[in-house]
């Protein structure tokens, strides 16, 4: 396995073509796209302490050897359990996203649509899949996921589209590889990892076949570009001399990037799926099924501690932490928190095998977009609730380099003073900014799909005859 140091100079060697605001950028140079290579050395290093060694990683039964769990496929329900255990500690130690979950969650749904391909198609998908996968284990690589296409026109699909690159597609088959163009957008850290594993964004029909595609492809190929986001954070992040004084100082907000392939050729042992239009839907399923347990659950759950500890801790600094209604606000804060967290233990620990006989295990369907439903609403209200009780200064406080400003330190340390000094009132009230005034309520909210995905898979997913037939039968009502 890397070390944190291994992994920061396996990017050094790296130069992604990267533009951020309108330039080009380099990746270890940048203060912006610095925070995702710190987030990513931060997994890293969790691997390395021997506290979260049983949540961070696993041994591999490819391999033999202990590896990252960002790289494991699940093969039980200890391992999902273990799986969502990841994504909310690291949501806790990095307060961003674990750039590496969407890999491992593409990861995990490909290992079975490749299994299944191959024993109903007679294809050998599995073996490239186990082979890249062990090259993955052995060399510990950072892998993002691609998924989302840019769709364009939504009345029209895929093959109907009056520009057809948005959605990734084949272009050319060679006897050595593929070649493909189009997009991927929201890709949650690409610019840091080391390989993108790319998934149809949805199920695709017949007529549809050059769509119906996955693959892997390492960061910097010929013909990628990744241009990223820019956002009034990645603004404060870029002028502000010491990044102290940010929210989240080292991690930064979740930055995402489009993800451009013009034309970059795919060796045929880096490609998982070529035209099977059949497996495309089953394999988006089995992805947003895991994606939904660990990114829309478990991971919101970490976020959602570090907000009701520092509206806790700031309720304290203020005061106020005794006053019935504070703490009646945080309770409910915490209910939220924790049925997120029950729903996704449950997804976990209601998990199968899928497909029989593969020995791969995906969670529970309707445990893990429970989990994201009640995630996606109730982050909403858990911010709230900390804007309530953080007050006013959570987003008119004066910038923290008035403290050294000799002409106004003064003031903002008399008139900031509370139940604690003004500096430590200040960095609270910044942090806590950087949740109800930042970018995680519409990212919590679209992360692993948006809400309407979730509900529609929850009614399909629901057995309504069976709650229609014990209702019939207590009412004394016959077929």
């Amino acid at each position: 396995m890397k070390t944190a140091a291994e992994y920061l100079e396996s990017m050094q060697s790296l130069n992604p073509r990267i533009f951020l605001g309108g330039r080009q950028v380099k990746l270890m140079e940048d203060p912006t796209t610095l925070t995702v290579v710190r987030a990513n050395a931060r997994v890293y290093e969790l691997a390395e302490e021997p506290q979260y060694q049983e949540v961070m990683t696993a041994v591999s039964p490819y391999t033999g050897e202990r590896i990252s769990r960002c790289l494991h496929i699940a093969r039980s329900r200890d391992d999902l359990e273990k799986r969502a255990g990841m994504a909310t500690l690291t949501s806790q130690m990095l307060g961003t996203c674990n750039y590496r979950c969407v890999g491992a969650d593409t990861l995990n749904a490909l290992a079975g649509i490749t299994w299944e391909m191959d024993r109903d198609l007679g294809t050998d998908y599995h073996q490239r899949f186990v082979n890249h996968l062990k090259y993955l284990q052995e060399n510990d690589l950072a892998c993002s996921g691609g998924v989302t296409d840019p769709k364009g026109d939504r009345t029209k699909r895929p093959g109907q589209q009056e520009d057809p690159d948005v959605y990734v597609h084949v272009t050319e088959q060679r006897s050595d590889g593929i070649v493909v163009r189009g997009a991927k957008v929201s890709q949650s850290g690409a610019i840091g990892s080391h390989e993108t594993i790319v998934i149809p964004t949805m199920g695709m029909r017949p007529g549809e076949e050059k769509f119906a595609v996955a693959f892997a492809v390492p960061n910097g190929a010929p013909g990628l570009t990744y241009i990223s986001q820019y956002t009034p954070f990645t603004a404060e992040r870029e002028l502000m001399p010491d990044t102290k004084y940010l929210g989240n100082p080292l991690y930064g907000q979740r930055e995402t990037c489009i993800m451009v392939f013009d034309n970059v050729f795919i060796p045929w042992e880096h490609v998982f799926m070529c035209g099977e239009v059949k497996y495309s839907g089953r394999l988006i399923a089995r992805f947003a099924k895991t994606h939904r347990m660990n990114c829309g659950g478990a991971c919101k759950v970490g976020f959602a501690d570090l907000i009701i500890g520092a509206t806790q801790q700031m309720a304290e600094y203020s005061g106020v932490q005794k006053a019935p209604h504070i703490v009646e606000k945080i309770t409910d804060m915490i209910r939220i928190s924790e049925t997120s967290r029950a729903c996704t233990v449950a997804a976990a620990l209601k998990g199968r095998e899928e497909p029989a006989g593969s020995g791969f295990f995906m969670p529970d369907d309707i445990f893990g977009n429970v989990a994201k439903l009640t995630v996606a609403d109730g982050f909403w209200e858990i911010m709230k609730w900390a804007g309530d009780i953080g007050g006013g200064m959570a987003v008119t406080m004066p910038s923290e380099l008035e403290l050294e400003n000799p002409e106004t330190g003064e003031y903002v340390r008399k008139f900031m003073r509370a139940a604690a000094p003004a500096e430590v009132r200040l960095r609270l009230a910044k942090f806590i900014q950087n949740w109800c005034a930042g970018l995680h309520g519409a990212g919590t909210w679209h992360g692993a799909g948006s809400p309407q995905a979730q509900k529609m898979a929850l009614y399909a997913l629901t057995d309504l005859e069976s709650k229609k037939k014990l209702a019939r039968d207590l009412a004394g009502i016959k077929e």
